[in-house]
Parts: C-alpha cells; structure tokens; sequence
C-alpha cells in the first residue's frame, strides 16, 4: 500500500502540473481583460461551478467554527494572489513571473510552522534555502540584476498564496479538499458580485480565442479542479514537505510559456531547473514532525 507521504507527493505533483500553467494562462487573458475584471472573473465562474458540485454532492454547510479559515482562504487565493498576478504578468513573460513563483515552497513551510505546527528539520529547512537562494540568483541574473516593480507584486503574492495554502491544507483535514476550495468561493462570491457587475457593465469583451482560453483555464483549472488534488496532497503528506514540489513549478511553467506563448527559454534555465529538481528530491527523504498548532 502508497505511504501517505507518497500520496501526498503525487497528489501535489498534479496540483502543481495544473498551476503551472497559470502564468502562461493569465498573461494571455490579461492582455485583453482587466487585471481586476479577469480577477472577479474566474472567481466568480470557478464559485457557479463550485456550487453546482457542492449541490450535487449534497454537502451540508460548514460549521461556524470554519466560516473564518474559509474566508482567509477566498481572501488570499481567490482575489489577492490572482489579482497581483495578473497585474504583475502585463510587464514581464510569463516564464519571469514562474522563476519568483518558486520561493512559494520556502513561504508555504514557513507558514505551516506558524500555523499548522509542523517541524521540518535543520536539513529540511537548509534544503528549502538552497532552493529559495537558486531561484533568487535566477531571477537577478534574467532581469540583468534588477528588482522590478512586478517582483515586489509577486513576491506579495507569495505571502498571500502561502496562507492560503496553509490554511487551505488544515482545513482540509476537516472539512475534505475540494469542499475547502468549493466553499471558499462560494462564500466569496456575494462580495465580488457588485464590483464584477459594474466592471462587467463597462467592459470591451473583445478578444480572440487564446484569451478566452487562458480565462476559462484559470477561473476553472487554476482557481477550482487544481485545489482539489493540491489540498489533499497538503493535509495528507504535511504541508512544509509537499509544498516543496512547487519548486518544480517554475520550470514547467517555463516549458509550457514556451510552447504557447512562443517565449524564449534561456540554456541557463535548464541548468537551474537541473539544480531544483535535486533540491526537491533531497527534501523529499527529509522528516518533517508536529508538535503544536496556533489557534
């Protein structure tokens, strides 16, 4: 039988397969759509879908004690980070934008420390900085040494990101994880109906196919069906050690920006890639203990 650790694994792996092509997804919508506009967007379709499975499925709503874990979640994954993603994705590539991504495994762990309880060990904690530190270096020497305005939006988002992962993942545990996201939407919905509905109201929906591509693979891939495994992955096989497979996000992003968006890939790329997918094999063997939980 699969060790809960490996579940987790695999289970993250998919998670991060489907938001790997976020990136690439919102640059394309983004260049004809709002930031905020494609932002409401997709939470507000990726909501009418969550509600049409949680209806379906019969599921009962969440206890009291939940309503606040549900409403950071929808705050921080899905208005803030999408938002200052795609912000940040209308002046750099999308590939770029994957590379600062990748300091979200390092964010997530710390997060999971303050908030869930979990201990990874020294090793665990010096593997996650090598990674960290090789994706800084990347990003120093593919922007020829400066920090740009988008990498302070990104790194933002990280934050953000990072919570509701973290917040996500524990309330998984109770709740199951495509209830966690299905709920936050739903819960979120009401309050963005308006400022959507006044965007909506004045907005060109002039674009051509790919843009509308990209928004219904963020606003259902990105925003709901990634979740679902992603979050499973997170409560069964902890949350500072699975989060360590984003690292190979920035690299499938890199090779799926590529491919769509025809962005040009640097050799030096692949060597980094070469040095993260070590890292996170490393991690991997790594235990990682629970001793206590903020409330």
């Amino acid at each position: 039988m699969m060790r809960k650790e490996t579940q987790g694994m695999l289970l993250g792996l998919i998670g991060v397969l489907c938001f790997s092509l976020t990136p690439p997804a919102t640059r394309a919508a983004v260049i004809y759509f709002d930031p905020l506009l494609l932002t409401l967007g997709r939470a507000i379709l990726a909501a009418i879908i969550a509600a049409m499975i949680l209806i379906l499925a019969k599921q009962p709503l969440p206890p009291r004690s939940q309503i606040k874990s549900i409403l950071v979640i929808a705050s921080c994954i899905v208005v803030l980070f999408p938002l200052l993603l795609a912000i940040a994705v209308q002046t750099v590539p999308a590939s770029h934008t994957a590379v600062m991504l990748g300091i979200l495994p390092l964010a997530t762990s710390f997060a999971a420390v303050i908030r869930s309880g979990e201990r990874p060990s020294a090793l665990f904690w010096f593997f996650s900085l090598m990674g960290a530190m090789t994706v800084f270096v990347f990003t120093l020497s593919d922007s020829a040494g400066e920090i740009q305005a988008a990498d302070i939006l990104l790194a933002l988002g990280v934050i953000f990101a990072a919570t509701g992962y973290t917040e996500g993942a524990r309330l998984s545990k109770e709740l199951g994880s495509w209830q966690t996201i299905s709920w936050a939407l739903v819960f979120g919905a009401p309050f963005l109906m308006i400022p959507f509905g006044w965007m909506l109201a004045q907005a060109t929906l002039v674009a051509p196919p790919s843009a509308w591509i990209g928004f219904i693979y963020v606003a259902i891939v990105s925003q709901l069906l990634g979740f679902f495994p992603w979050y499973k992955g997170l409560a069964i096989g902890g949350t500072a050690r699975v989060s360590q497979v984003m690292l190979l996000m920035p690299f499938m992003t890199m090779i799926f920006s590529s491919w769509l968006l025809t962005e040009h890939v640097k050799l030096s790329s692949w060597v980094f890639a070469a040095i993260i997918v070590v890292i996170v094999m490393l991690s991997m063997r790594l235990p990682t203990h629970q001793k206590f939980a903020l409330e």
